[in-house]
């Protein structure tokens, strides 16, 4: 919507093209730099248990 008169904007993204982190692949080396930490040895596996155990789910709490 447009601020100043209430009216839908022209550059609004349309329902249909909006997604979540969740519908795309991720790997265990996305989930860490989404995180905001560097992709070493350690944080990629606790990334990687992490998405073992949770799924999407899991980046869905760090990239609604």
């Amino acid at each position: 919507m447009n601020a100043s008169d209430g009216e839908p904007s022209a550059a609004r993204t349309p329902d249909r093209r909006l997604r979540t982190g969740a519908e795309q692949p991720i790997d265990p080396e996305d989930l860490v730099r989404a995180q905001g930490k560097e992709p070493t040895p350690e944080n990629v596996e606790a990334a990687r248990k992490l998405l073992e155990r949770d799924g999407a789910a899991a980046i869905e709490r760090i990239v609604p």
